[in-house]
């Protein structure tokens, strides 16, 4: 890694119209929505509402976390999905035939019951914006939004970080 590439950006501060609509996506366990859909479950019929939804999607589409589709659809990116990933959601980047990917995996799999973690794998290799950041350094680990590791899981590390978040 030079001049940090592969560490993912910092998260953006976001108002509540912003995480709502990220989070919307889990709700309703979608990889695309609508304005409207976006408008019925966040803005509602309130003008100024509505229009704080049009502010709030054009300010995460400027920030990268939603990317325009087709018509009036928006994807949530995988940096969007971060931005209000539950804290105990181990997010796991990695590739194919990639060995510390495995040893990560395998790492990481008795803490998810021990601790009630959920873990959520990635393949770099699926997304053109994560293959630029991480192309030389899966695998890596994100504990909710922040991440936890790279290349290697240090697993007292991790369970400790775990185990802060039952308190």
């Amino acid at each position: 890694m030079k001049n940090g590439e592969g560490i993912a950006p910092k998260p953006l501060a976001m108002d509540t119209v912003a995480q709502r609509i990220l989070s919307l996506y889990d709700q309703l366990e979608r990889d695309s929505l609508d304005l409207h859909t976006m408008f019925e479950f966040v803005g509602g019929n309130d003008p100024k509402q509505r229009e704080a939804v049009l502010d709030a999607v054009s300010g995460l589409v400027k920030g990268k976390l939603l990317r325009e589709g087709a018509s009036d659809f928006y994807e949530r990116t995988e940096d969007g999905r971060l931005a209000v990933a539950d804290p105990r959601e181990i997010t796991l980047y990695t590739r194919e035939g990639c060995t510390l990917c495995e040893e990560a995996r395998a790492a990481i799999m008795p803490l998810l019951k021990e601790c009630g973690a959920k873990l959520r794998e990635v393949d770099i290799d699926d997304d053109p914006v994560l293959l630029e950041r991480y192309t030389n350094d899966v695998p890596v680990i994100f504990l909710g939004s922040e991440m936890a590791a790279l290349h290697r899981v240090d697993v007292p590390k991790l369970r400790s970080r775990l185990e802060k978040l039952k308190k």
